[in-house]
């Protein structure tokens, strides 16, 4: 027999809708964020008019949600210590050490939500393309190595911005530093970092919008990654701001440099946040 009749879409060589007739008849549709993060495939039976969604099984949907648990509390800790670390920078009741203190407790935060978000698409529910509309969860992984799939390959590089992000919170210790130094071993880092998370959010969109630009006002999942990306920029904005003049040895602008790393981390709370209700 042949294959059953499939059309993909995407972004570039990622696929991330995949629509089929299962051999029982009528048709079914994955999508690649709902159905790791949710559990979640839409069926539609032969006969019916509207779709209904099938979940994986309850081990499965227990486990996404214990995944999802704790990235978003990651995220929603590590963006209110980065806040809080901005504004202890611009309203000057800190030293130096404290607020790279801060900033390294909220790097790890950080660092924990990249990884157990890497691990949420590592161990998510996987679709039968030709079969019944089913999501078949695999055994426990601790990493894989899937470049083709757009949804790794955008945690992977978030994961990889949080490191980056590590390096600069950790050099940022140091004392004495020339102004050289200080742009070659902490500032770089740091735009390199936002570089990745701009990255990651791009391709948080693609995914969601199959390659197209789009605006998903009741799309739960669109309002994480925008509003993640919105963070992201502002990471960047506070990052340029940040460049210290060889010169003067000062910042280009110390208060933008603040704010935009304060207003960044509150949108990655706020993305924690919502990213609890995108559960099974």
């Amino acid at each position: 027999m042949g294959q059953p009749d499939q059309h993909a879409e995407g972004a570039g060589p990622f696929t991330t809708r995949l629509t089929w007739r299962p051999p029982g008849g009528g048709t079914a549709v994955w999508e690649s964020r709902p159905a790791r993060r949710r559990g979640l495939i839409a069926v539609r039976p032969p006969g019916t008019e509207g779709p209904r969604h099938a979940r994986a099984d309850d081990a499965t949907l227990g486990r996404l949600r214990r995944l999802n648990s704790v990235a978003a509390t990651a995220f929603v800790i590590g963006g209110l210590l980065f806040a809080a670390g901005a504004a202890v920078a611009q309203f000057g009741s800190g030293d130096a050490t404290t607020c790279a203190s801060i900033y390294f407790a909220g790097g790890l935060f950080f660092n924990s939500g990249g990884y157990v978000s890497l691990l949420q698409v590592v161990n998510a529910p996987r679709h039968a393309p030709g079969a019944e509309g089913t999501l078949i969860a695999g055994r426990w992984r601790w990493w894989s190595y899937e470049p083709l799939r757009i949804d790794w390959l955008s945690a992977f590089v978030l994961f990889a911005g949080t490191l980056v992000f590590a390096v600069d919170l950790l050099d940022s210790f140091l004392q004495g530093l020339t102004a050289q130094q200080v742009n070659r071993l902490i500032w770089a880092p740091d735009v390199i970092g936002c570089v990745l998370f701009l990255i990651s959010g791009h391709l948080g969109f693609a995914e969601i919008c199959h390659g197209r630009p789009c605006l998903r006002r009741r799309d739960l999942g669109w309002w994480i990654v925008a509003v993640n990306q919105l963070g992201s920029i502002l990471f960047m904005v506070s990052a340029l701001a940040a460049y210290t003049r060889p010169a003067t040895g000062s910042l280009i602008n110390a208060d933008v440099a603040n704010w935009g790393t304060l207003t960044g981390a509150l949108c990655f709370s706020a993305g924690g946040l919502l990213q609890y209700g995108e559960r099974p």
